[in-house]
């Protein structure tokens, strides 16, 4: 369907042939509710390897613990509302498709870009956790980490370059080992619990409302926010793959919320059972939790080279993600149109292969932490411009067909949308440089759309055409 716009606007779009939009296409029906589900978890399983720990030296157990369970409620209330908008607009841009008709074309590329960045930054930091993991355990004899950055990124991306559907399966065995991982470890970690080791951390008597539950006192709470987002970081890029799922509008909501569901119980799991074996204190500068709390076992090996498997199934994952949101910006023209087109098995080339270099190179610099915080900053900000766009739609468009609709609607959304406010102002409060540098690579995109992209649309992309139908309905009403 070719759409053109009735009046001038701020942006120009243009309709491209055929022969455009032939060249980049997905290969639809790879996935029902169960690799879906599957890549739910596999986006975010490394973060119950590593990375939330780190949360315990800012807020102590009760902090990180408090900082957790409202965390956990945000995710969960913006999945809802992710799972209704991917039901009404199944397509592979996901966050960026809901906000591009909500809230026009700088919202919606306000939102894809702050995907991009979480997407394009995380693998980057996993990266080199997995390195950190390789020469732990010896492995190839490697003692330099960017041997391993490369590896992965070669490996990965060429999996990924064979199809959605063999990479969709590939991820769902790996991240199957991951959580058998997480069930030997919470098994051998019963019997290590002692509750005296989750207050070990000495109470900072100089804050407010300081005690052994809460040794940085409240403010504590609001500090480890930003490592409690790591138990649930891009559970969220469920929607990316709508255009390769069977039915989209059933089987998209329904993955996504069972993959929430089990990583509630997934991470709560690890901060009681890791932390009760071996004490906040201790685990709160660990890079390998989970294995230290164990000891020097065999349950202790086995977790930690299960541990690696967890990481790579979050990198493998992610970078599905962010293949589908540049493919889904590129093919509406607001990213060169160059990074959308598609292989002969529908694997979008350029959108795999770009990001992925630019991943490797911020890898090299091995701050796992400070961009594991860019990441999170990205990802606080499209949830804020995600659950104003399902505000918007519920109250702008309240007969948009919705097959699956969110319980509580916008109250549900609101809470989220609340919440993931204050997330963003959290992640500035814990690496001011990290922060900076993420507004910095936001504002240039923003920039490079406001001077150039905006005026070459694609108007007969599918992410530009719910959003030109939309706004047709409305001027014939």
């Amino acid at each position: 369907m070719a759409i053109t716009v009735s009046k001038p606007s701020h942006e120009d779009f243009h309709n491209e042939d055929s022969e455009y939009l032939a060249k980049r296409t997905l290969k639809s029906g790879s996935a029902g509710w169960l690799l879906l589900a599957g890549l739910g978890v596999s986006y975010v399983i490394s973060g119950d390897y590593a990375g939330w720990n780190n949360g315990l030296a800012h807020g102590g157990f009760g902090g990180l613990l408090i900082a957790g369970i409202v965390i956990a409620a945000m995710y969960l209330a913006m999945v809802l509302g992710m799972a209704e908008m991917s039901s009404a607009l199944p397509a592979a841009g996901g966050g960026y498709t809901f906000a591009r008709r909500a809230l026009g074309p700088w919202g919606g590329f306000a939102t894809g870009t702050a995907i991009l960045i979480e997407y394009s930054i995380a693998p980057a930091a996993i990266a080199t956790f997995i390195g950190g993991y390789v020469e732990s355990l010896g492995l190839f004899g490697i003692t330099d980490g960017w041997w391993v950055y490369l590896a992965v990124y070669a490996i990965f991306i060429g999996i990924h370059l064979t199809g959605a559907g063999e990479a969709l399966k590939a991820m769902f065995v790996i991240t199957a080992i991951a959580l058998v991982g997480l069930v030997v470890f919470a098994v051998s970690a019963w019997g290590l619990f002692d509750a005296d080791n989750l207050t070990d951390i000495p109470v900072d008597t100089s804050a407010v409302g300081a005690s052994s539950f809460l040794p940085f006192g409240a403010f504590g709470i609001w500090a480890a926010v930003p490592f409690a987002i790591w138990f649930f970081l891009a559970v969220e890029g469920v929607p990316l793959a709508a255009e390769e799922a069977r039915e989209p509008e059933k089987n998209v909501p329904r993955g996504i919320r069972i993959s929430m569901l089990l990583l509630i119980v997934t991470g709560a799991g690890v901060l009681f059972l890791a932390t009760g074996a071996l004490g906040a204190e201790a685990l709160s500068t660990s890079g390998n939790p989970l294995v230290q709390a164990l000891g020097d076992g065999g349950a202790a090996k086995a977790v930690n080279y299960i541990g690696l498997a967890g990481l790579v199934a979050s990198f493998f994952s992610i970078m599905y993600a962010y293949s589908r949101q540049t493919f889904a910006l590129s093919r509406a023209g607001y990213l060169p149109t160059r990074l959308s087109v598609t292989n002969s098995r529908k694997a979008p080339v350029l959108a795999l292969v770009v990001p992925g270099i630019v991943g490797f190179v911020l890898s090299l610099t091995g701050e796992g932490a400070m961009l594991l915080n860019m990441a999170v900053l990205g990802a606080a900000v499209s949830y804020v411009l995600m659950m104003v766009s399902h505000i918007v739609l519920r109250r702008r468009e309240p007969d948009m067909p919705r097959p699956y609709r969110t319980p509580g609607g916008i109250a549900t959304t609101s809470f989220a949308l609340v919440i993931a406010v204050g997330a963003v102002i959290a992640t500035f409060l814990v690496d001011v440089t990290a922060a900076m540098w993420t507004v910095a690579a936001f504002a240039a995109f923003m920039a490079y759309f406001g001077l150039y992209s905006r005026h070459h649309l694609v108007a007969n992309s599918p992410d530009e055409e719910f959003a030109m139908l939309a706004k047709a309905e409305e001027e014939l009403e």
